[in-house]
């Protein structure tokens, strides 16, 4: 389990095979002195697990299924800088949500437009995703807890809002428009859909007990 707060950027280098092992070198001392074979680490958004830990940086596998549904399966990823996070420890600090590292979809930086305080970043959004997505509510963008400012659901886009700080400090800043980007919704949003869709229910589920009306009534509308 991750937080959506990048540690450190690196870059990728691919060592091949069917399953590829990536190499992730950063400069991020800090990071790679807690760091430990077995470890998980986000790497824009994907959770993997540590299997060598070097100077410069660790190594991990990637299956070719994490390969298909994710940004790092798209053309070649060498070279480009990605998002780390290591995972959160207990006790630690939850700046921004809880953020699983298992990627629901891709979506696409349509435009991006700096304003007086932040940058106001389009992004288009698969059904997998855009069921998840209510204005305020939270999103995970290559690994980044961000906020969703609005959601144009005929266009199938959100927009959210990226205050300075991460915009510099993660690889949003080298995106362009038509970069694809790893997209993780929010897991309290997958868990109410779960209790509130009857075709999913069991007979022993708790959905059996949990509507609209329940919610309301507990205060979680």
């Amino acid at each position: 389990m991750f937080t959506g707060l990048i540690q450190a950027l690196g870059t990728v280098k691919p060592l091949g095979g069917d399953s590829w092992q990536i190499t992730c070198v950063t400069q991020a001392e800090t990071m790679m002195l807690d760091l430990a074979y077995g470890d998980s680490v986000a790497v824009d958004g994907v959770c993997l697990t540590v299997e060598e830990v070097s100077s410069r940086g660790f190594t991990a596998t990637a299956s070719p299924e994490t390969l298909r549904r994710t940004t790092l399966g798209m053309d070649s990823p060498e070279g480009k800088y990605v998002n780390l996070e290591t995972s959160l420890r207990v006790g630690g600090k939850v700046g921004g949500h809880f953020v699983m590292g298992h990627v629901d979809g891709v979506g696409q930086l349509v435009a991006a437009e700096k304003t007086a305080t932040s940058w106001e970043m389009t992004f288009t959004a698969p059904e997998a995703i855009a069921r998840y997505l209510v204005p305020k509510g939270s999103i995970a963008i290559n690994g980044i807890s961000l906020t969703v400012a609005n959601y144009n659901h005929e266009l199938s886009q959100f927009t959210v809002a990226v205050i300075p700080i991460t915009y510099s400090d993660t690889n949003l800043r080298h995106l362009l428009p038509g970069s694809w980007v790893n997209l993780e919704g929010d897991i309290l949003g997958k868990y109410v859909e779960k209790f509130l869709n009857p075709r999913k229910a069991t007979e022993s589920s708790v959905s059996d007990s949990i509507s609209l009306a329940f919610l309301a009534e507990n205060g979680y509308l």
